[in-house]
């Protein structure tokens, strides 16, 4: 399968070309990163350490869906945003593994799936969607009774908050719950805020070093407390889900889809 890769130049577009490379049934179409960047012309193998691929990064991502089967996609919202467009534009597989999206920027998304493949999740790793269907079983069988915190600590560049998995894992815990994330979730706390109400779902963000990503999901009930945890330890578990995201979806109608339906753990 022939794939591009958009943000070449950072940490996760550099995994994703080291899991292209080392996926038999791919292989690296293109490199492409945003205009002025310092890694234009490079040879993206040789960025992400696997030798030469003789794929030169660009900055026109246009001259790179077209001769593509898929385009893998961590970057930033405006850029996800506006290769998914093109990707509807080829019909082509979008793997989508950007954070911080808003309400435009999903509804964009959802424009796009109609003429192209579209996987997105807020975490490709199989550790984390596992770890989303148990906290949509636990809170299902919990009841609001039991009060449930989502605890996620990161590295300190990272720039959104809360982390795209910690709102995964609050939409799992919300839909066990048949309720809706957006009218029962608590992001912050500062100063005299009185009691936790029933029913929330609350967020702790953590920043700092080089934290890949650790994420807790706590059930506290009546004199007992269940945490449901994943730690990550390399960012190539996403890169790797990503890549199979992207074999999945080759041949698939057009359509929105996660990683719970790549990895067959959708209710």
């Amino acid at each position: 399968m022939r794939l591009i890769v958009a943000g070449a130049g950072g940490r996760m577009g550099r995994a994703l070309v080291r899991a292209i490379a080392e996926e038999p049934e791919t292989e690296l179409a293109g490199a492409f990163e945003r205009e002025g960047s310092d890694v234009l012309g490079r040879d993206a193998g040789e960025l992400a350490g696997v030798g030469p691929l003789g794929i030169t990064v660009t900055d026109d991502p246009l001259s790179l869906v077209v001769h593509a089967e898929g385009a893998l996609d961590f970057t930033i919202p405006a850029a996800t945003v506006a290769l998914s467009e093109l990707c509807a534009q080829a019909r082509i597989v979008h793997v989508v593994g950007t954070t911080g999206l808003a309400a435009a920027d999903l509804a964009r998304l959802d424009a796009a799936a109609r003429h192209a493949t579209v996987i997105r999740s807020g975490n490709m790793s199989l550790g984390v969607n596992l770890l989303a269907g148990l906290a949509r079983q636990a809170a299902r069988a919990l009841g609001p009774d039991w009060d449930v915190e989502i605890v996620e600590m990161h590295h300190r560049a990272k720039v959104d908050a809360p982390s795209g998995t910690a709102l995964l894992l609050g939409e799992a815990v919300a839909e066990g719950r048949a309720i809706s994330l957006a009218d029962h979730s608590v992001r912050s706390r500062d100063g005299h805020v009185g009691a936790r109400p029933e029913g929330t779902i609350g967020f702790a963000t953590l920043r700092g070093g080089t934290v890949v990503g650790d994420h807790t999901v706590i059930l506290a009930g009546p004199g007992e407390r269940v945490e449901l945890g994943h730690r990550a330890e390399d960012r190539m578990i996403f890169a790797r889900g990503a890549v199979k995201a992207a074999l999945w979806g080759r041949g698939r109608k057009p359509g929105l889809y996660g990683m719970a339906d790549v990895l067959g753990l959708a209710d």
